[in-house]
């Protein structure tokens, strides 16, 4: 056997889905899908057709440019109707690897963008205009061999760091929830599997929603699932068609018994007056909520909000209540990202006080819990 043999999955056979109802019913119920022509050569993508037999196909030239759907102001007012009556189907072109130091190693080619759910501080709709629907992406065959191939190059990880100790790990899920993607195709369970073969990577990814679908797919410790958290009447307002906090936190020692890595995912800390109380008493939830297996193997990562001026005006239009919160100038200044985007960010000064305010937090009521990374 070689060494190229280790890396390769074995051949998995063709699940076509049943149609009807499923676990994302109550967000989506798809009426119109759009669709490039090359989506019906893919076997992912018949099969999400078979799962929408009644939907209207729309056939585009780009996943990217749908006329009348994307950089139509007028669709601000319908922005959650959309998001629960569209599909997007497109082929993954750009299969590209961005080096990353923070929630993992390397972000992975994208198998969707856009999500079902809606969170008034998503960087996502920023390049999507004035709708942000759902878009899988068909060729996981290509996606996955990409993955597969990248890994073989890296070789061992020969140094720990704060990502990981032993594997490189790779974001999956940076432009989507993995775990509402798993509900509308085997995209996220072909993924799942593809690490367990992989002896030196790991997949990772964030999200906001509970599909126990996923704690069959057996991942044997290779794919890291981050819960993201915020005070509870914090994510009413903010974390709008997601799972309640609480339903997150009940699902953390069943997806750790499943075999899977879990950690948290403080994400966006959004300042208000009386956070930190929310947040204490959110941390106590955490703790009586988790098993002792859970805690062992426990770390959280702190990602303080940075917003748009784009997607301010955006969210104005369908839930300014989100921006009341959301958009305070008085304690915000311009940020250039790292992928070159100009957005806006806690001052400098005032946001490293809290950050030192919220890890001192956490530490007095999670002790176990490791910070991976905080800013």
């Amino acid at each position: 056997m070689t060494n190229l043999d280790l890396f390769s999955p074995p051949p998995a056979p063709v699940r076509v889905p049943p149609p009807g109802p499923g676990p994302l019913d109550r967000l989506l119920k798809v009426a119109r899908i759009y669709l490039e022509p090359g989506v019906v050569e893919h076997a992912r993508g018949r099969e999400i057709l078979a799962r929408f037999p009644d939907a209207e196909r729309v056939e585009v030239p780009s996943h990217q440019n749908i006329p009348g759907l994307f950089g139509n102001a007028g669709n601000v007012e319908a922005w959650n109707r959309i998001k629960g009556s569209t599909l997007v189907l497109g082929v993954k072109k750009t299969l590209s690897f961005v080096a990353n130091d923070r929630s993992s190693d390397f972000i992975a080619p994208s198998t969707a963008n856009g999500c079902v759910m809606a969170c008034a501080y998503c960087y996502v709709p920023r390049n999507k205009g004035y709708a942000n629907p759902v878009t899988v992406f068909v060729n996981i065959d290509r996606i996955s061999e990409a993955l597969r191939k990248h890994a073989h190059k890296r070789g061992p990880k020969l140094a720990p760091n704060s990502v990981d100790p032993r594997c490189w790990v790779y974001d999956i899920g940076c432009n989507s929830d993995c775990s509402a993607d798993a509900a509308l195709s085997d995209n996220v369970r072909d993924l799942v599997r593809l690490f367990t073969t992989l002896p030196n990577a790991k997949g990772s990814f964030a999200t906001k929603r509970v599909n126990r679908e996923l704690l069959t797919y057996e991942p044997q410790g290779k794919t890291r699932v981050r819960f993201s958290l915020m005070p509870h009447a914090q994510a009413k307002l903010l974390d709008v068609r997601t799972d309640p906090i609480a339903e997150r936190i009940a699902a953390i020692d069943d997806f750790v018994a499943a075999g899977y890595e879990v950690h948290l995912n403080f994400s966006p800390v959004v300042l208000q007056e009386g956070w930190q109380a929310a947040y204490a008493e959110l941390f106590q939830q955490v703790d009586a909520g988790i098993g002792a297996k859970a805690k062992a193997q426990l770390a959280c990562e702190i990602i303080f909000l940075t917003h748009n001026a784009g997607l301010h005006e955006v969210n104005l239009r369908w839930h300014p209540k989100a921006e009341a919160v959301l958009w305070t100038p008085e304690t915000q200044e311009t940020k250039v990202s790292q992928g070159g985007g100009v957005n806006v960010r806690y001052r400098t000064g005032f946001k490293g006080r809290h950050v030192a305010e919220f890890k001192d937090l956490l530490a007095r009521h999670l002790p176990y819990c490791r910070v991976r990374y905080a800013f």
